[in-house]
């Protein structure tokens, strides 16, 4: 059951991201890509910024914050091409 609520929240805060981003995103599956390494990239981020918390809302917020990371460092690769 948690890895299902590990997709959900990597879709939503992918989507999120995604809308946040100049553009709208990956389309359903590049979101739910996204927001998992973006959850993943965020967790890791939290914790060495010392920033912890439990419960859904945080969880999303942080693997968007993670997805939005994974967005721009996307970006600048992007560019250099």
């Amino acid at each position: 059951m948690e890895f299902i609520w590990f997709l959900i929240v990597g879709a939503l805060s992918g989507w999120l991201a995604g809308q946040f981003w100049k553009g709208s995103g990956f389309g359903l599956v590049g979101n739910l890509v996204v927001g998992i390494l973006g959850g993943i990239l965020g967790g890791w981020l939290a914790g060495k910024l010392g920033i912890f918390g439990n419960g859904l809302i945080y969880r999303i917020l942080v693997s968007a914050g993670g997805a939005w990371v994974l967005l721009y460092l996307i970006s600048l690769v992007k560019k250099s091409e």
